[in-house]
């Protein structure tokens, strides 16, 4: 009877002890939780501490490989950094949705904090019909992030969404180019495994950034169009999947017969837009060098002339010699066609223009690079400058 009274005391004691409201006393049953020595006074101690505590106890009873499961399987729900994963496992003891959960809310509030990160890795993403062509940089810091599915995904959608926005779109044969402001507050429906339904862009950039655990942010885009007698035409250097890569070119070919075939437009306009990528060109012709352009070169050549020694007349040959070989390098129209060396593109077109039986000539055309004009960490500024 002793022994019974003592052991529904003892229950009496320990519960008393847990009861919600009460301040437990520090002691036996407490010491023997938390591993002090049974010598220590009593005292008070912190009701949701010592939850806490026996929480994370009990935590301990999920197995080694169970927990490595679950950290595969919230990893590939999200594709967040792997220390976030297991803190937010941790923190919600193993509990997978509550995790999730967690770890959206934290990862929301870490890309915030990195929004001012440079960010100058990425894609470019292009979408296009054969009137029109939208080309779109999403930027994120490191080239490992630019390989993340989810990542990859929010590019493409971004192309496609420009594209479809008919409203804002100059139909004419100028560019027509945009800021992030221009897409942020548009409507996205999104259809991916890590990422779905309807929301918009800025939060969509906002999730996949808590995601990845980078600064991830939309930084430029272009639209090109062309009439109804012509064709938009792309290129795409290193492309990890159709439409996505880190360089592109594009250009329109305008043809002035309505009724002659495209055929034969797409496929020289195809190696044009190669060309480009390759090639470098700043302007289309010579009458749209700037003058400040011309002016400047010119400078430079006739200094550089001018410490050989030479005569006047000697010098003025140079600079002239110098000057059609400047012209060759920025204008798309001098310069020796890429896959053919021994024609100028200016002649590509003539001949093209023969094949098809009326004039073709290129009505705009654009370059673009991934992270081209930012200034990376640890790189000088002018060699920035001098790079864009």
């Amino acid at each position: 009877m002793a022994c019974c009274r003592s052991a529904k005391s003892l229950t009496r004691l320990i519960l008393s002890e847990l009861s919600v409201g009460r301040q437990p006393r520090k002691g036996y049953f407490f010491r023997a939780c938390i591993g002090e020595p049974a010598v220590k006074p009593r005292g008070l101690v912190n009701l949701n501490a010592s939850r806490q505590v026996l929480l994370r106890r009990f935590s301990t009873e999920v197995s080694a490989t169970e927990q490595i499961n679950l950290i595969k399987q919230l990893r590939e729900r999200t594709s967040a950094p792997i220390k976030d994963v297991k803190l937010s496992l941790v923190t919600c003891n193993w509990d997978l949705e509550a995790a999730q959960k967690d770890l959206r809310k934290r990862g929301v509030v870490l890309a915030a904090k990195k929004s001012s990160r440079t960010a100058a890795e990425g894609l470019l993403s292009v979408a296009q019909t054969e009137k029109k062509a939208v080309v779109v940089e999403l930027n994120c810091e490191t080239d490992f992030v630019a390989r993340n599915d989810v990542f990859q995904y929010l590019a493409s959608s971004l192309a496609k969404i420009a594209l479809s926005a008919e409203s804002s779109m100059v139909q004419t044969q100028e560019a027509f180019i945009f800021g992030p402001e221009y897409l942020e507050n548009m409507k996205i429906n999104l259809d991916h495994p890590k990422i779905s339904g309807e929301t918009t862009v800025q939060n969509a950039v906002t999730e996949v950034a808590a995601m990845v655990g980078e600064n991830v942010k939309i930084r430029r885009g272009y639209a090109l169009s062309t009439s109804s007698h012509g064709a938009v035409l792309s290129y795409l250097h290193t492309c990890p999947q159709p439409g996505l890569g880190r360089i592109a070119g594009l250009l329109t070919l305008e043809i002035e017969d309505g009724n002659a075939s495209l055929d034969a437009l797409r496929g020289v306009g195809s190696s044009l837009a190669m060309h480009i990528v390759a090639s470098k060109p700043l302007f289309l012709s010579k009458e749209l060098v700037p003058s400040e352009a011309l002016e400047s070169e010119r400078d430079i050549l006739k200094a550089q002339a001018e410490s050989s020694g030479k005569s006047q007349m000697a010098v003025e040959k140079m600079v002239e010699g110098r000057m059609r070989k400047y012209y060759e390098e920025v204008v798309l129209l001098e310069q020796k066609f890429v896959m053919n060396d021994s024609v100028k593109v200016k002649s590509l077109l003539n001949d093209l223009s023969k094949e098809v039986g009326s004039c073709v000539k290129i009505g705009n055309f654009l370059r673009m690079e991934v992270g081209e004009g930012i200034q990376r960490l640890g790189e000088a500024p002018d060699a920035m400058a001098h790079a864009a």
